[in-house]
């Protein structure tokens, strides 16, 4: 795993036998166990049990522990104190301090920003995410959403792809500046959402309970924000104002919430309309994730020229990105 920060490689911190038990359920040998309706229904009423007790004041106690064992800088957060918090459902669902996480060129609406303190990969077409990254035998942008008008819409995408563990901050914001356009909740299951788990032949992505958005913006086109749970993962909401055609949203404003557990965003953008910081995509090319916080660059507009340009197909993509930069 890269951080986007320093630049440097590090290893992502996981409970040994958290590893070991996601090596055995999703290597091609055991993968088929995953999609019993009976493991499915054991991943549902566990997520919404653990949920339940997570909200229990008992449950404070895990807390110390927790903020210890994964090196959780608490003067990130509001409160910092970890015994102000009532359960472990209400310290997972802390907040940033104000200013911990500034916001790329604000005023900037040509400009996306990452959604979540998390690890990204991104890629310049769905179908090279699907062969490099997300390796669910049905896994499309159609399947995702269940709906082939936006399958349609989104044909050649730009995907990036949000992975939240459960040490991580559990608020997601939106990429960019716009109004809503659409709302759906799409009921289902609770798979680990582990870069193991996304390479197997197991369609996490578009099993599990999500929901989704539409944003319609000036310079990057309608952009969908889709929010996935996961194992432990007792609720995915995006926040109710947000559900309403019409509302305006800014890049960095806060859009949902995720209960216990690992969660994932995809964030995909309509064909040509984004390209991606390079330095995301050349990490991503190699199957390397990338630690990002809420509110640092993910990429920009391409200009209404390079997508002509792009459209006729006289130059590459990439050639017209690079002269329109040039210019």
């Amino acid at each position: 795993m890269g951080t986007y920060q320093t630049g440097t490689y590090e290893r992502e911190k996981q409970p040994l036998g958290k590893k070991l038990k996601l090596i055995f359920l999703f290597n091609p040998l055991t993968e088929w166990i995953d999609t019993t309706h009976l493991m499915r229904l054991y991943l549902h009423d566990k997520s919404i049990k653990k949920g339940r007790k997570e909200g229990e004041r008992e449950s404070t106690r895990q807390i110390a522990k927790f903020v210890g064992d994964y090196e959780i800088n608490m003067d990130d957060f509001t409160p910092s104190d970890t015994s102000q918090y009532t359960s472990f459902e209400d310290f997972f669902t802390r907040k940033h301090k104000p200013g911990s996480r500034p916001i790329d060129t604000p005023e900037d609406a040509s400009r996306a920003v990452c959604v979540a303190d998390s690890r990204v990969v991104a890629y310049e077409l769905v179908s090279e995410a699907k062969k490099l990254w997300i390796k669910g035998q049905d896994f499309s942008i159609t399947n995702l959403t269940m709906d082939t008008d936006l399958g349609e819409q989104y044909a050649g995408a730009s995907v990036a792809s949000f992975r939240l563990s459960p040490q991580d901050y559990h608020r997601y914001h939106s990429p960019v500046t716009g109004c809503i356009k659409l709302f759906r909740s799409i009921p289902g299951d609770y798979y680990q959402v582990d870069a193991i788990a996304l390479r197997s032949d197991v369609d996490i992505l578009t099993r599990n309970k999500r929901e989704l958005v539409v944003i319609e913006t000036e310079e990057l086109g309608n952009v969908l924000v889709v929010a996935i749970g996961a194992t432990d993962v007792g609720s995915v909401v995006i926040h109710q104002k947000y559900h309403q055609p019409g509302q305006g949203i800014k890049k960095g404003d806060e859009l949902g919430i995720f209960q216990f557990g690992g969660s994932s965003i995809v964030v995909a953008f309509e064909k040509g309309r984004i390209g991606f910081d390079q330095d995301i995509i050349k990490m991503s090319k190699k199957k390397i994730q990338v630690a990002v916080e809420v509110g640092m660059s993910l990429g920009s507009a391409v200009s209404s020229s390079a997508r002509v340009i792009s459209s006729t197909g006289d130059k590459s993509y990439a050639a017209a990105v690079k002269e329109d930069k040039v210019d």
